[in-house]
């Protein structure tokens, strides 16, 4: 049986243990977040000047006359896209690689982090580009200004 002197002892122990590891976690994520801020600046940099390809779809049908995360309802017919990280309001032009089409669109909504899509485009957009009945296509992505906030 253990004593309940030794028992208080290891409780503080413990609790020191656990409040020391807090502190190291906490140094390590704000250096990660901090690399990861940095990685994500130069990307944009780059995107800017060359674009980056990926993997474009369009919005489902179900979706129409609902609201995006800039507060506005979607509309198929107007010109606009989702992406994960580039800011609300920035301007996008948008080439297909396939046809080389291409069209300009305003990022008004997020959409979540996937390996194999990049951009969702409004329908119209996804017409114009020519690719409304496949789903998705590869696209170029090139940002043309930031959004004034």
């Amino acid at each position: 049986m253990v004593s309940a002197l030794r028992k208080g002892r290891l409780a503080i122990l413990i609790v020191l243990c656990q409040a020391f590891f807090q502190i190291q976690t906490l140094s390590l994520q704000a250096e990660e977040i901090e690399a990861k801020a940095t990685t994500e600046a130069a990307a944009i940099t780059a995107t800017k000047e060359e674009g980056v390809v990926g993997t474009a779809s369009y919005y489902a049908k179900r979706y129409n006359g609902r609201r995006m995360t800039s507060g506005k309802r979607y509309d198929p017919k107007k010109l606009t896209a989702a992406h994960p990280t580039l800011p609300l309001g920035t301007k996008v032009k948008v080439v297909n690689v396939a046809n080389n089409r291409e069209v300009t669109v305003t990022i008004t909504d997020r959409c979540r982090k996937r390996v194999s899509h990049f951009i969702d485009l409004s329908r119209e957009a996804a017409r114009k580009l020519g690719f409304l009945g496949r789903g998705k296509t590869e696209v170029r992505i090139i940002p043309l200004d930031e959004a004034v906030s």
